[in-house]
């Protein structure tokens, strides 16, 4: 339990408190506009709670793996891995890379595409006439 009383801790359950008891105001004033004949506040209504009952639970998980997690010892500066040993399923496995073999895509020239090079011819006169409107192409 003296993990969960550090500052960082302290903070957290600060945030708790401030967020939920906010959020739960929030949700009591769109009752009260609710019910004043504001019908869209009704939706609000629901949210606001929903809202702190959001931030109850990640509070909860992140309490419930903090007091989970062992506290780690990190080995030795010195001390390497003896045998074969498995992995530790907690802890990222990193393998060799692989290689691709890049292969250089085909040119197309457009000399097989009619509508192709048709379309390239449009393009390059658009590029060399940067004032001119689509319509006013000759082609």
């Amino acid at each position: 339990m003296k993990r969960l009383w550090t500052p960082a801790w302290i903070v957290r359950h600060v945030a708790l408190v401030v967020l939920v008891t906010g959020f739960l105001a929030l949700g009591w004033w769109q009752i009260s506009r609710a019910a004043s004949g504001n019908t869209l506040s009704w939706a609000y209504a629901v949210e606001w709670p929903i809202f702190a009952g959001f931030v109850v639970f990640v509070w909860w998980r992140e309490v419930r793996h903090a007091l989970r997690a062992p506290d780690a010892v990190p080995p030795p500066a010195g001390a390497a891995p003896t045998g074969p040993a498995a992995p530790d399923p907690g802890t990222p496995v990193v393998r060799r890379p692989v290689r691709v073999a890049r292969v250089p895509a085909t040119q197309v020239d457009g000399a097989d595409d009619a509508d192709l090079a048709a379309y390239n011819r449009y393009l390059t006169w658009l590029n060399d006439n940067p004032g001119a409107r689509p319509g006013d192409y000759p082609g």
